[in-house]
């Protein structure tokens, strides 16, 4: 039985190469007529750090500081959509149909990917991943290395270009 494939998460760090991955994102939405959950993750504080911030900042002040930055990144993601409808998209009119939604959340990246994942009821993932090298993925990993062994979902990982790729992201 082949898989059919209704929702797509976009897990995205808002890198400038970014835009190759979610241009293969949305690609997949139009081709398997999903919806497509797009997500970043604000990582949450290390535990060494979390207490100096309650120091200096309340809870109020920390989630009006969390809204605003998440306000942020759905206006970034959203004119990153324009720019690829316009730039790359015009002459396909079907991929302005593609339904989306954008997700902010606060948390470790791996394990939000996985559980939005399947709190959505995702049946791919697609996110990039920068491959920072071999020491690099040796002694820390990469969430996309992370995500992968843990996932029971199918999953494209997609490298980004480490050079220019013509379509990036620059200057936001």
């Amino acid at each position: 039985m082949i898989p059919e494939v209704k929702k797509i998460l976009y897990a995205t760090d808002l890198s400038p190469n970014s835009a190759y991955a979610l241009g293969f994102a949305l690609k997949s939405a139009n081709l398997y007529h999903a919806e497509m959950i797009i997500l970043h993750v604000f990582e949450r504080p290390t535990i060494g750090y979390a207490p100096m911030l309650d120091v200096y900042i309340d809870e109020r002040q920390r989630k009006s500081l969390y809204n605003e930055r998440a306000e942020e990144v759905k206006t970034k993601i959203r004119k990153r959509l324009e720019t690829i409808y316009a730039k790359e998209l015009k002459e396909s009119p079907e991929y302005s149909e593609t339904k989306y939604s954008i997700e902010v959340c606060e948390g470790y990246p791996t394990e939000t990917i996985l559980t939005i994942a399947d709190d959505f009821n995702c049946d791919l993932i697609i996110m990039g991943t920068h491959g920072k090298g071999i020491l690099g993925n040796t002694f820390l990993g990469s969430t996309a290395k992370r995500v992968l062994r843990r996932t029971r979902k199918p999953i494209f990982i997609i490298p980004l270009p480490k050079e220019d790729s013509g379509f990036a992201f620059k200057g936001e």
